[in-house]
Parts: structure tokens; sequence; C-alpha cells
């Protein structure tokens, strides 16, 4: 089985990911992400909203190769895979993997958004990208070389000091950074994300989705986690999941709009209103 964890930036995939991946049986990439995989056929399309028509035989029939390599490898049952740019591409991981199963995870966009912004300035870390840089296809490495580098310099220059791109690339990416500051950048992605994230999801059948928030994950992870273990079909020993879910913690709640200071939330909650309201954060 091949289960995909949706999820906006900031959200708790990472989390989620690493609690699953502890149990026998499931296995991931050693990386934080593998948004080189699902680009790799697709590397210079503009933006991470892949439509399902660019999932051609080669692309996927290379995506589900990858997929293999951690099953073969690793003896998984189960192969979990996250990143959060998969928020955008729904329709095309459904047309590479038909039967996959999805966990669509979802946080309060101001704390999203207050998170989010430090991994937009944040420095250059050379183990985190060097455990990403072994899975990226070989042929692709100059395209992403170059991008890497561009994006490091322009945080030299840049008056925010922040990244020239981080995280999911929308389709309107380069108007929405000209006309926006980051803190908005990254309220804008995370609706963007979940807003399609959702929609798309919606197509797929029920019984192949799972929505947790991240709240009550954090607040009472136990019982979440049966939950999603049901889902998978996956029996796990209530001892085990108690000792899984120890580490995780609920410390971040609201951390994010206290550090954004009231003023700028009510400007991002003017924003993404519609959005926070409809996920019941507004």
């Amino acid at each position: 089985m091949d289960l995909v964890i949706i999820g906006a930036p900031r959200s708790g995939t990472n989390m989620l990911r690493d609690v699953l991946t502890s149990f026998d049986g499931i296995g991931t990439w050693p990386c934080d992400e593998i948004n080189y995989i699902w680009r790799h056929g697709n590397v210079r399309y503009p933006s991470d909203e892949i439509p399902a028509d660019r999932a051609t035989p080669a692309a996927a029939a290379y995506i589900r190769a990858r997929f293999e390599d951690i099953r073969r490898t690793q003896n998984a049952r189960i192969v979990v895979e996250k990143t959060c740019a998969s928020c955008l591409r729904v329709p095309f991981i459904n047309k590479v993997l038909p039967e996959a199963r999805y966990v669509y995870i979802y946080r309060d966009g101001i704390d999203a958004t207050g998170s989010a912004k430090l991994r937009w300035t944040a420095k250059l870390d050379i183990p985190y990208l060097m455990e990403k840089v072994r899975f990226v296809p070989l042929t692709d490495l100059p395209y992403y070389g170059l991008r890497y580098f561009w994006s490091r310099i322009y945080r030299v220059f840049s008056r925010e000091k922040r990244l020239a791109f981080w995280g999911p690339k929308l389709d309107n990416m380069d108007e929405i950074l000209e006309k926006h500051t980051l803190n908005e950048v990254c309220a804008l992605q995370w609706q963007r994300c979940v807003e399609k994230a959702d929609s798309d999801l919606a197509q797929i059948e029920p019984e192949r989705v799972i929505r947790v928030r991240y709240e009550d994950f954090v607040s009472d992870p136990a019982p979440e986690l049966e939950r999603i273990f049901d889902f998978l079909g996956y029996k796990a020993p209530s001892d085990l999941i108690q000792a899984a879910v120890a580490g995780v913690s609920n410390g971040s709640l609201g951390k994010g709009r206290k550090a954004l200071g009231e003023e700028e939330v009510a400007r991002l909650e003017a924003l993404t209103g519609e959005t926070l309201k409809r996920y019941g954060y507004l």
C-alpha cells in the first residue's frame, strides 16, 4: 500500500510521517521530502501545480519505481510519502498511484504562517541538503543546482533576507512574491494548498481519504493514530501506540499567532478569512 500525506507547510506532516514510520512494516525515504522525484519528467514545469495529463507513462513509471525501491529495501508493507507540494497536484498523484491512500492533515493557517516564515529566512543547512540531494535524479541535478545557488544569492541581497523560493510553488508565485509581504506570501501559500487539496481530495473515493486536524492530533494523539491505523487496516497494540506518540507535543499551538502579533494576525485573517472560517479557525 502507498500512503501519501497531504498537508500545507508547517502543518505537522513531518511529525505524522515520523510517528507512522516508527512502526514495523511502514517505510519511507530517509530525507525530508521527495519533490525532486515527483517532478522528474516535469522538472521545468513552472509550478508545483502539475496537472494530471503531465503524468506521462515514463514519468509515472519512474515515480512508481522509486516507491518500489523503498518497499523492497525496507521490506515495507506500507510506503509513506510526505511532500508538502503534493497538496497542489493530487490528480497527478492519483494518476501515478491510482490505488494510493491519503492522510490529509490541516492546521490553523495563521499558526502555520508564523512557522513558515522562519523557513523562508533560514540559513544554509548542509546536512539537510545532502540528505535530499541523494534522491535527485542525476539528469535533473544541474537544473536544481543552479536554482539552489540563485536562491541563496537572492537571500544575501533580499530586503527581507528571504530565499528566492521556498515551499510549494503556486501557479502565480512570482506575482504573489512581487505584490505581498513575506507573511502574506506564507498565508497565501497555506490558503492555496488547503483549498486545492480539499477540492481535489473530494474527487477521490471516500474510503481512500482520511482527514486529520493537527490541533486534535497533538492534543490527544493516541486516539487519532488509532483512527489512522483503522483506516489503513494496520493492527498495532495500544502500548506501542502510546510509546510512538509519547514525544508528540501541543506546545506549538498558538505559537505562530503569538509570534506574529495581534495587528499582523488581523491583517492575515482579513486576507485568508474565508478559508480560515471554513476550517473553523476564525
